[in-house]
């Protein structure tokens, strides 16, 4: 940017468009830092209970600000029309496309610590993202899919299907059994870049365990997780990576 550029009616507009975005960006993060505060002052629990509140009534007032001054109309109170007049399988392309942009913000993430301080250090703040990220996944999940609190191992399945993930990835289902079932992760989209470029496979285990123990207690807290294999661990070529999810008698 130049340096002479003193208030709004110097930029150009293209670079306003682009102050647009910025606008945009502080606001998701601002949206993060308020989340993430109140669960250090008051607890995951509450914080996601003010999440709830804030985020309808939030993405309410701005959609209709916004349809207002773009001019497109609204489907429905949280959802603008243009979006839903997308056909159904533009609409499944997009959602592998957001998907995708988020495998690749958390790639980005990783590599910007990584290359500044170390491995050791990107996969313990990428580990303990995880313990924040997969409870707010299962909770979002379920808010989505109006489960119930204890949905068992049958709203487990359910929800690993409407992962981030399970839009990137290719994942099954194994020896399902009245108490437990085996989920696989049959292609990871991660591990297979790696392997077209004849490289190892990248040693996601500690995350992994983090991830799913995370996610399935925060879908049903009676669901306990095992690792049954996982990279650095040796596998099978058909699965990267495979997790027992069982709930006690």
């Amino acid at each position: 940017m130049s340096d002479d550029i003193n208030s709004l009616e110097d930029l150009a507009d293209e670079d306003l468009a682009r102050y647009v975005i910025n606008l945009f960006h502080r606001i998701i993060m601002h949206y993060a830092f308020w989340f993430t505060e109140v669960n250090h002052q008051l607890g995951m629990d509450r914080a996601l209970d003010a999440l709830s509140e804030a985020s309808s009534r939030s993405l309410s007032i701005q959609m209709k600000r916004l349809s207002k001054t773009l001019g497109f109309d609204m489907a429905a109170e949280d959802l603008p029309g243009p979006l839903a007049a997308i056909p159904r399988e533009k609409l499944m392309e997009l959602l592998q496309t957001v998907s995708v942009n988020w495998l690749a913000n958390d790639g980005v993430w990783f590599q910007s610590v990584e290359f500044a301080h170390g491995m050791n250090d990107a996969k313990r703040c990428n580990d303990s993202c995880w313990t924040k990220f997969s409870p707010f996944e299962a909770w979002t999940i379920k808010q989505f899919l109006n489960m119930p609190e204890r949905p068992g191992l049958e709203g487990l399945k359910k929800a690993l299907g409407f992962r981030l993930y399970a839009n990137v990835n290719q994942q099954s289902f194994s020896e399902e059994k009245p108490d437990s079932f085996v989920f696989q992760m049959n292609d990871c989209r991660v591990q297979a870049a790696r392997k077209r470029k004849g490289l190892e496979d990248y040693p996601c285990k500690t995350a992994g365990l983090v991830e799913y123990t995370y996610f399935a207690r925060s879908v049903d807290d009676r669901i306990k997780t095992e690792c049954i294999g996982c990279p650095p661990d040796p596998h099978p070529e058909e699965w990267y990576c495979a997790w027992r999810f069982y709930i006690e008698e």
